[in-house]
């Protein structure tokens, strides 16, 4: 039978269907959270113009960053931020101490370490508003 080329596919499908290792999620995850330290960065630098809009406009702000769905999402960029750096040290170790061997293994403490921070974070963040919120119930 006679070669048939397939028919071109669209780049979404053809990514979609490509089979994902931890190694390819593992890429993927850096270049998002990558793109929402980014986006942090533009956010942060917006909420610092307030500073030249006086005292009360920073205050209010700040009361807002202190409100706890800001905790929340703090506390989801700090996901961002463990996750890239490690992965970013990870990245290092692979290509510059001849890690490919233990990619892996290297990645397994990645999320290993990062889940375990990530708790012991939310632990620092949110004991003292649960803390304050039982013992105002009192």
């Amino acid at each position: 039978m006679a070669y048939q080329p397939k028919p071109p596919e669209g780049w979404l499908k053809t990514n979609l269907n490509y089979y994902k290792h931890s190694g390819s999620w593992a890429w993927i995850l850096h270049r998002v959270t990558g793109l929402g330290l980014t986006a942090y960065i533009f956010l942060h630098i917006y909420a610092l113009t307030t500073l030249t809009q006086g005292e009360k406009a920073f205050d209010d702000e700040m009361k807002l960053f202190m409100s706890p769905v800001f905790r929340i999402l703090e506390w989801l960029l700090f996901i961002l931020v463990l996750y890239h750096s490690f992965n970013g040290i990870r990245i290092v170790l692979v290509d510059w101490a001849n890690g490919a061997r233990y990619h892996k293994k290297i990645l397994s403490a990645v999320y290993i370490l990062g889940i375990i921070l990530f708790f012991a974070m939310g632990y620092l963040m949110f004991r003292e508003p649960i803390a304050n919120m039982f013992a105002s119930s009192r």
